[in-house]
């Protein structure tokens, strides 16, 4: 008898732990999902907004705040950003968060989906993002491309776990 109790002790963390890991992964892809439509529409507007603008708005935004403390990290991070946008550099930031955005929204869809061939293939394209999110980091040293580069991993990781539960239940 104590055997069974046992055994049904450890089916049911067994099962605890795959819905865990279950809702982990839904959260993880629904905010990249959230991810993937915001780098889209900053894409858009990165699209039809000069860097003149865009340098004109950081300054109008960060204005009020670095007359209070001059030091402030946030708004200095966004205001030397902004300055450094060039037309080519405006160009390419837009190409890559449309590009970035499309083909994520169009994995994740597939991983909702519950399609296992997208989980590999998330998988590949994410560690690739953070090969060329890294690469773009020595090159600019912007903290976007290592909090991108984490969120991507840590998905990578969840996509992993639950490729092996679904696997498991064929």
């Amino acid at each position: 008898m104590s055997r069974r109790l046992l055994s049904d002790n450890r089916n049911t963390m067994f099962a605890r732990t795959r819905n865990l890991i279950h809702r982990a992964f839904d959260i993880g892809i629904l905010l990249k999902a959230l991810n993937a439509v915001l780098e889209i529409m900053g894409g858009v507007l990165l699209l039809v907004v000069s860097p003149a603008t865009v340098n004109n708005l950081a300054r109008v935004l960060t204005q009020g705040e670095l007359s209070e403390d001059p030091k402030d990290l946030v708004a200095n991070f966004l205001l030397r950003t902004a300055g450094q946008l060039s037309v080519n550099g405006h160009l390419f930031g837009a190409l890559f968060l449309l590009s970035h955005g499309i083909i994520k929204l169009a994995l994740i869809a597939a991983l909702f989906k519950r399609k296992l061939w997208a989980y590999p293939a998330a998988m590949a394209i994410f560690g690739l993002f953070i090969v060329y999110q890294l690469y773009r980091y020595s090159l600019s040293h912007s903290a976007w491309m290592l909090i991108l580069s984490a969120l991507d991993a840590a998905v990578i990781i969840l996509t992993w776990l639950e490729y092996q539960n679904l696997k498991s239940d064929d």
